[in-house]
């Protein structure tokens, strides 16, 4: 499993990890942005309006309003990359990230629009009068490629188990489990025959679950978020300072945090800014084709506010949140993990002056090449380090966790007594089973928790992020499985699409109990395999795209 493990890394560093990915994703959205005169502005207010009713409704085929349609693709793009992705982004790239996710997100608009109003022009009836669209239609029907549709469902089907389904179930069980002490099981079971009961009804029912969810996280989530930022509202004004400040220079080296490059700034904030609202990736169209808007272009207008509200918005309140707290550049008390844990030759300290500079910048300065993966006089550790009831004994090594140099390091065995003798160190890893504990920087998810808990919401601002992470990540999951049924009706006929429900459920709960690590590279590999069909679709049919909204414009 570790050598399929490898190989999967080693894959997806050569697709979504490398420089091209991303270049084609927003390439394809800088392209569209001029080509169709700057759509994501110019119909930014006609997308406001359809949504709230005022389109034409005569002789308009469709299952879901544009409301529930855009709330169905956003409860599939609005979920656990808004609460950790957006903290992720701030531990690797600094505060310079957010701004190109905000740039991301502005390109975005545009392969959405385009993608969404191909999906709803291309959309068919099938047999049992229900309506089904997506890249595949116009794939199919667009290109002249079948196969290359058939192929592009596969991957959904894959995608939609692989990153819609498991990931998400595993955050949820274990933030109940850690919040609530929720048995992990208990979760996967119960919210298991939820799922069931709602993705049995159909497109209707989900839209219909998606229209009231998103409204109530949007609640949730913001009514904390803004009881944080009111508590440092003196923060706000320096915290767009620091994302602007040093944007094509990268992020300095501040508190515990070791400082982020302009190449990792850009890398992780186009990376976190496209996971996170999927643009080009063609799941979302699959949801706005079943529409009843009569015009394929303003369904496309719709999907316009998708990107808006899901990166513009949610994200940059996380971002202000973990920014304005000053949590980012914290250490807290935590459990070491293995792959985000090394031990280096020789001693390095974060210690400060009274003014607040760092007394070794040449020790900060060395550190932030190292996690920068740049040249630099740091080595990794090998040989053996001793241990005495739980603290290493050895004064010539510095252990980095979590980019970070961490603190009151606290080691036990497997059963949790504290380790009294010798560790094997091989290039900075570990080689025995114990269990490390002590200070450092904390990231994803957890960043955001405590981003949340500081000041007058104290313990209950980690259950509130624990209660909005449950409904983000579970209206992913409900939206995903439509995405996936869809591709099922497309291979297989609608016969099909039960038995890919029940399969959807039972993945579903096996993923709250078992390790998704696996599951997890897949899906990385899988997304950037599936969105390359459909950006390269998208392209071809760009002459035909301008003709629309040209007639729409002549029209209107």
């Amino acid at each position: 499993m570790d050598a399929f493990n490898n190989f999967l890394i080693l894959l997806d560093g050569n697709l979504s990890g490398s420089w091209w990915f991303p270049a084609l994703l927003i390439g394809t959205g800088i392209f569209f942005t001029f080509y169709l005169g700057f759509p994501q502005f110019r119909f930014f207010g006609n997308g406001w309006r359809i949504v709230s009713g005022k389109y034409d409704k005569s002789e308009s085929k469709g299952e879901t309003s544009p409301f529930e349609a855009l709330t169905t693709a956003m409860s599939g793009a609005v979920g656990t990359g808004n609460i950790g992705g957006v903290a992720l982004a701030i531990w690797t790239g600094g505060p310079a990230a957010i701004f190109w996710m905000w740039i991301t997100a502005i390109f975005g608009m545009t392969t959405k629009f385009v993608e969404v109003t191909l999906a709803h022009k291309y959309r068919t009836t099938l047999s049992d009068g229900s309506i089904s669209g997506g890249p595949m239609y116009y794939i199919e029907q667009g290109l002249n490629m079948k196969w290359v549709a058939i192929l592009f469902s596969l991957l959904m089907m894959i995608t939609a188990i692989g990153s819609g389904n498991m990931p998400q179930i595993n955050n949820i069980a274990l933030v109940m489990n850690t919040e609530f002490a929720v048995p992990k099981l208990f979760t996967g079971l119960f919210l298991g025959a939820l799922l069931w009961i709602i993705i049995i009804g159909g497109i209707q029912r989900i839209a219909s679950v998606a229209s009231k969810i998103i409204p109530i996280m949007g609640i949730i989530y913001f009514g904390g978020a803004l009881i944080v930022l009111a508590e440092n509202y003196q923060n706000i004004i320096p915290s767009f300072n620091a994302i602007f400040a040093q944007v094509f220079t990268g992020s300095a080296a501040v508190g515990g945090f070791l400082g982020a490059s302009f190449a990792m700034s850009l890398k992780y904030g186009v990376a976190r800014g496209l996971y996170s609202n999927e643009a080009g990736q063609g799941s979302s169209p699959i949801a706005h084709a079943s529409s009843k808007t009569k015009k394929s272009v303003e369904q496309g207008m719709v999907s316009i506010l998708e990107p808006f509200i899901d990166t513009i918005v949610v994200c940059s309140i996380t971002a202000l949140v973990i920014l304005s707290s000053g949590v980012w550049t914290q250490k807290f008390d935590t459990t070491f993990s293995k792959t985000d844990m090394v031990i280096l030759e020789g001693v390095y300290s974060d210690e400060k002056n009274v003014d607040g500079s760092y007394a070794y910048p040449d020790h900060i300065n060395e550190l932030t090449k190292y996690v920068q993966s740049m040249d630099s006089d740091v080595n990794e550790f090998s040989g053996s380090v001793s241990v005495q009831d739980g603290k290493l004994i050895s004064n010539q090594v510095t252990v980095i966790h979590s980019r970070s140099i961490a603190e009151d390091i606290v080691i036990s065995s497997a059963d949790t007594e504290l380790f009294s003798g010798i560790l094997n160190v091989k290039n900075g890893k570990i080689s025995e089973q114990v269990i490390i504990e002590g200070k450092s920087l904390v990231s994803s998810a957890e960043l955001t928790a405590k981003a949340f808990s500081q000041g007058i919401l104290g313990d209950f601002g980690g259950k509130l992020v624990a209660v909005a992470l449950l409904l983000f990540a579970f209206s992913t999951a409900i939206a995903w499985c439509y995405y996936g049924d869809r591709s099922t009706a497309y291979i297989f006929g609608e016969r099909g699409v039960i038995w890919y429900r029940n399969f959807y459920v039972l993945c579903f709960i096996a993923a709250a109990v078992i390790d998704t690590t696996v599951v997890w590279n897949i899906a990385y590999v899988v997304v950037a395999l599936v969105s390359i069909p459909n950006l390269i679709a998208l392209f071809v049919l760009r002459n035909e795209m301008r003709e629309q909204v040209l007639n729409y414009v002549d029209e209107n």
